[in-house]
């Protein structure tokens, strides 16, 4: 098993709404690694932090390969 971490923004008024993105352990994205969707996804979370989404918070996830 290994550990990879995602940077999570939870929806402020849809409690089972989120965006997860990969990230590293401090929450630094690559967005290189990112699909062009999901570097405007990113983008637009970050922007809508308080009036849409949460602060993101950084989660560790277990990989089993």
């Amino acid at each position: 098993m290994t550990q990879s971490y995602v940077v999570r923004f939870q929806s402020l008024f849809h409690e089972g709404r989120a965006l997860r993105f990969p990230c590293d352990r401090e929450g630094h994205v690559d967005m290189d690694a990112l699909s062009p969707m999901a570097i405007e996804n990113y983008l637009f979370a970050r922007a809508m932090v308080g009036r849409e989404y949460a602060v993101p918070e950084v989660e560790a996830m277990l990989v089993t390969h």
